[in-house]
């Protein structure tokens, strides 16, 4: 299989889960949602999942019904000392930069706090490209439609050609329907019928998926050494 494109997830993607700042993200997400919109907390829970199951993103049911403004909401849910949690990835950065492929940020965020992320991260020159929630026009995965913007952004190349590297399962279930191969980091260990490859973590990429390396003639020049 010949791939031109790789998309990848930023949260919990890009950086590790155990850096904890997803989960201070989640908490932010529940605090507008007390104290800007005055929705009860307790209620609040159950209502953040109840969006996120039916539209892919709290901000999706926000909008829907409450009518938030996308970007005071964004704003807000990122506003956090980003450098206290993640760190420069110097291993991250060679393997993103190995790779032979157009590579895009594809994310339900935005493309400020990707941006961030990525500074920080130090990769911010590895990739052609953010497609984040606003130039998805605020569709997000995994919705069929925002795969299918991706697509237009990143130049049309073939599903059939394209990877995703994310950490929910639910958004590769709908990359892997229309063609997309799909990688899933679970860092826990477990897997998913809709992942066809699973990783703890990004550097395992030349061991789970050596073809994205394969030179002119068609040999892979096999693993190499990040960390």
């Amino acid at each position: 299989m010949s791939f031109t494109t790789l998309f990848f997830d930023l949260d919990d993607t890009l950086y590790a889960s155990s850096s904890g700042l997803w989960g201070l993200i989640r908490d932010r997400m529940g605090q507008y949602m007390v104290e800007v919109l005055g929705l009860p907390e307790d209620q609040v829970p159950a209502l953040r999942r109840s969006y996120f199951e039916t539209y892919g993103t709290t901000l999706r049911g926000l909008q829907i019904h409450h009518h938030v403004d996308a970007d005071d909401y964004l704003s807000y849910v990122h506003d956090l000392p980003l450098e206290q949690y993640i760190r420069p990835n110097p291993a991250l950065r060679a393997l993103l930069l190995s790779l032979p492929q157009q590579r895009w940020v594809f994310t339900n965020s935005d493309a400020d706090h990707a941006r961030r992320v990525m500074t920080i991260l130090d990769v911010q020159d590895c990739f052609d490209g953010i497609i984040d929630i606003r130039a998805l026009e605020y569709v997000c995965k995994p919705e069929p439609a925002a795969y299918r913007r991706a697509l237009v952004l990143a130049g049309n190349p073939a599903p059939q050609q394209c990877v995703l590297v994310d950490d929910s399962a639910a958004n590769l279930a709908g990359a892997r329907q229309i063609g997309f191969t799909t990688l899933w980091i679970s860092q826990n260990g477990s897997h998913h019928p809709a992942a066809q490859y699973t990783l703890s973590d990004l550097l395992e990429l030349p061991l789970k998926l050596p073809c994205l390396w394969l030179d002119e003639t068609g040999k892979s020049p096999g693993p190499r050494m990040w960390n």
